[in-house]
């Protein structure tokens, strides 16, 4: 995994370089500030980012903020900083793993895998959230054809969308496809629709 680290401690971000690097990670980028670290992620396209909390400049999570507004990834925090206030500001943010300094190699490895999994369950869900809105969408147009076809053809509800289905299987489209063509007035939407 291609893994972007930022840390102030030359120290830290040393150790957790080796570290990962032992663990087969492929370390692309290298920070000692927040600013730093939104400007590498957006050169270096890592699959997951490590951040410290506390650095010079933007902290760490206005980074992972930034960061996740340019281009998701999954985010890690670090931090030497355990206070509930930290915490919940992180949860708010997109953040999908959050580890206290000292960290152990032990805990490193499980703290990815979280990371990456919380990341994609959150894809999942916004996708969804899309296909959802898409899709109702998708209804109200063809609502709209429908109500169109009733009252400029004079059809029945049921008849104006076994037309609409007729149109789209004879012509291959999505009925989304052929309610557009209809509200835009289309022909053959002219004339008395048949099917």
């Amino acid at each position: 995994m291609r893994i972007l680290i930022a840390d102030d401690e030359a120290i830290i971000r040393l150790g957790l370089k080796a570290t990962l690097e032992a663990m087969g990670h492929e370390v692309v980028g290298v920070a000692a500030d927040g600013l730093s670290a939104v400007e590498l992620a957006r050169t270096a396209h890592p699959d997951l980012v490590i951040l410290d909390i506390k650095m010079p400049g933007i902290d760490g999570l206005e980074a992972a903020e930034a960061i996740s507004r340019e281009r998701p990834v999954p985010i890690v925090i670090l931090t030497a900083y355990s206070s509930r206030d930290l915490v919940e500001r992180a949860a708010g943010l997109p953040v999908h793993a959050y580890l206290v300094k000292p960290i152990r190699p032990v805990e490193l490895g499980p703290a990815l895998e979280i990371a990456i999994s919380r990341f994609r369950e959150e894809q999942a869900l916004r996708q969804e959230a899309a296909d959802l809105q898409e899709a109702l969408r998708s209804r109200d147009i063809v609502q709209q054809a429908k109500r169109r076809l009733m009252e400029v053809h004079g059809l029945g509800e049921e008849e104006a969308l076994r037309w609409l289905r007729a149109r789209a299987r004879r012509e291959r489209r999505s009925m989304r496809e052929v309610s557009e063509d209809v509200l835009k007035g289309l022909p053959p939407f002219d004339n008395t629709p048949s099917a």
